[in-house]
């Protein structure tokens, strides 16, 4: 288990008070035993924090022997380094000079691994010529270790200059006991600070990776994309973003959470195409136990999931009138039903929508809501195809390909002059996401060249694709398809065996449909 250092526990949450009438004490001759071992067992439901934890652990070890002074100190990776987390009516310099590694007392109990009773320090033949307890003029002193399955955790101390009337043989039992306590409870508050710190990280990356930086672009379209993205990033304003399939309007639907207020809360997307009525209304609202053949057990929705947070609705203009009836009362009102049942329940939500489709003709012809299109199209964000974007084409080029090599572990590879005039000639229909294949595929078929040439990027000038040979996308659609029939078209096991997404799949195939027609 790795601990941490330094002075991470040296602030936190103000600790909930415990209301004293409602400790009973009892039979026992020292009420506090009681008193304090019920109180720490509400410190471990209620504190999750460690700094918070740790200090509530010293209060309630000071009460319970009347002490005047007292810290708790975690033992490090080593064993050999002690950190002080939580100190009471000590100075820095004093507790130091108790919990250094030279101290007798806190030697001995990380050494015996057992409570340590000192009634009269001043007289004890355990600690003649100790140096703190003779500076310190200690009189009585408890040390307890914290142990968790055997190892040593930390060390609760406490002393007394004058009273030390509780410091008993009755208190040490005690001890003994709540030191098991505080140390579990430890465990899981530092398991839970380390949870917190992962979290902060996560969201610190995300930013990072779906920052404005990260969509890469110089052209003016672009320009007016990234100019009106921060001018809507801390509004809770619904947003419909327009484009062709690869142009980026997921990567636009991060930077615009991950930028914005909500950032703390989850962002989910759902894609809606080629999604049975069904199986969206489901995924998106949830269902009872029981709605429909398959519904074994309550399931929640994913707009109940992501509540607070912002939710993407990728292909909007695809979703039938039962599902967009439901969705304006998400939009309108706040507020979902699952699927078979009669409560509603409320939700906060940030809608941001996309489709590569001409949504008002989709209006005007009465296949999508008008009323649900201007609640979602409140501001609309039109990102250009690539082969609008001029030298965008470059840049991004540049961008995937030092991507490639880093996941190859390889070193960068140059884009010959040939290759370059290739990718700037060539049309790009799938866009970003294409380019991007693309790049990834000629690294692969380069091999040990130093450069990319024409060939390995299998296009042509007139926007054909190179013959003779079959492209990655081909190979990819022929294990996607093979996989589907070997699954007689179950398109969860497909893609469970295919280790990619069911959005991803269903994407994949609405794709290869539209290549079709």
């Amino acid at each position: 288990m790795s601990r941490k250092s330094g002075n991470e526990f040296d602030k936190g949450p103000l600790i909930p008070s415990v209301d004293e009438s409602d400790l009973t004490p009892g039979p026992m001759d020292n009420p506090g035993t009681l008193e304090a071992l019920l109180r720490i067992s509400q410190v471990l439901s209620t504190i999750q924090e460690g700094p918070a934890l740790l200090r509530k652990v010293l209060e309630i070890a000071m009460e319970t022997v009347h002490a005047q002074r007292g810290f708790v100190v975690v033992v490090g990776e080593e064993g050999n380094e002690w950190s002080i987390r939580a100190s009471a009516n000590l100075s820095d310099e004093e507790a130091g000079r108790i919990a250094q590694p030279s101290s007798k007392i806190l030697r001995r109990v990380q050494a015996e691994r057992v409570p340590l009773l000192v009634h009269d320090a001043q007289t004890d033949p355990r600690f003649e010529g100790s140096e703190s307890v003779i500076m310190q003029q200690i009189t009585a002193a408890i040390a307890v270790p914290m142990m968790v399955r055997d190892e040593l955790i930390g060390i609760i101390y406490v002393d007394s200059r004058q009273n030390r009337s509780r410091f008993t043989e009755e208190n040490l039992d005690f001890f003994r006991v709540f030191a098991v306590q505080a140390g579990l409870a430890y465990v899981n508050a530092a398991r839970f600070d380390r949870l917190q710190e992962d979290k902060l990280r996560l969201q610190t990356e995300m930013q990072k990776m779906y920052g404005f930086p990260s969509i890469i672009g110089v052209h003016p379209k672009m320009q007016e994309v990234f100019t009106l993205m921060r001018k809507i990033l801390n509004s809770d304003i619904s947003v419909m973003l327009l484009g062709d399939s690869g142009t980026g309007k997921e990567l636009v639907a991060q930077a615009l959470h991950y930028n914005g207020p909500r950032r703390e809360k989850p962002i989910i997307a759902q894609f809606c195409g080629n999604l049975s009525e069904n199986l969206l209304e489901s995924e998106l609202f949830g269902h009872k136990r029981g709605a429909f053949t398959g519904a074994l057990h309550d399931k929640r929705g994913l707009m109940e999931v992501a509540d607070g947070g912002t939710f993407f609705l990728d292909e909007i203009a695809d979703i039938s009138p039962t599902i967009q009836t439901k969705l304006l009362r998400v939009v309108q009102d706040g507020v979902i039903r699952h699927v078979g049942g009669t409560d509603s329940k409320s939700v906060d939500l940030r809608i941001l929508s996309a489709t590569n489709k001409d949504l008002k003709q989709e209006v005007d012809e009465g296949r999508f809501r008008e009323d649900l299109y201007y609640r979602l199209n409140v501001i609309t964000i039109s990102i250009p195809p690539l082969r609008e974007r001029g030298d965008d084409v470059l840049l991004l080029a540049d961008y995937f390909l030092k991507r490639a090599s880093e996941r190859s572990e390889t070193a960068k590879k140059v884009i010959s002059r040939e290759a370059v005039e290739l990718i700037k000639a060539y049309e790009w229909p799938g866009n970003v996401r294409e380019l991007e294949n693309a790049i990834q595929r000629a690294v692969v078929l380069a091999g040990e060249n130093e450069e990319i040439l024409p060939d390995d990027l299998l296009i042509t000038r007139d926007g054909e694709e190179a013959p003779h040979q079959k492209t990655l996308r081909e190979h990819e659609r022929d294990v996607v398809m093979s996989t589907l029939e070997k699954f007689e078209d179950n398109k969860t096991r497909t893609a469970d065996a295919l280790g990619v997404s069911l959005r991803w799949l269903h994407y994949r195939l609405k794709e290869w449909q539209t290549s079709n027609e």
